[in-house]
């Protein structure tokens, strides 16, 4: 099966969503996607497959979402869309893309819905929670 990561390395909920893919024994396509922006199409066709609304996929923290004023109700979707592919930091991640379905995996955990295969072992996130056991099951 073909699994797709729209990652930021630099994100932990991303690297945890990544640990869990390789824990069910798939390597992923990974796209570093702040290096590779999606094209306006593709993006498009993220959310339309998440199904959720274009604010939702949109991140505050640590991006210019307030300096653009994003939070203002007056930006259309087309809008919205065009402030992420021009500023890609503003793409909320990881996005994963699996023929189970297309997800905004936070928590990471949200993952495991879309592995055809299950957890191979033990997986610990990064802040010290165990998400599966020894036995490949969920905690």
């Amino acid at each position: 099966m073909s699994i797709t990561i729209y990652h930021n390395p630099a994100c932990g909920t991303s690297r945890n969503t990544l640990g869990l893919i390789r824990n069910s024994g798939e390597e992923p396509t990974i796209i570093e996607y702040l290096n590779t922006p999606p094209d306006r199409k593709t993006l498009e066709s993220l959310i339309a497959a998440m199904g959720i609304p274009v604010r939702e996929l949109l991140r505050e923290s640590g991006t210019p979402y307030a300096e653009l004023g994003l939070g203002d109700p007056k930006w259309s979707d087309e809008e919205l869309v065009s402030f992420m592919l021009e500023h890609p930091i503003l793409i909320n991640r990881p996005i994963v893309v699996t023929e189970l379905g297309t997800r905004l995996c936070r928590p990471s955990e949200e993952v495991l819905a879309l592995l055809p295969n299950p957890q191979q072992g033990a997986f610990t996130k990064e802040d010290g929670a165990v998400v599966i056991n020894q036995e490949g099951k969920r905690v």
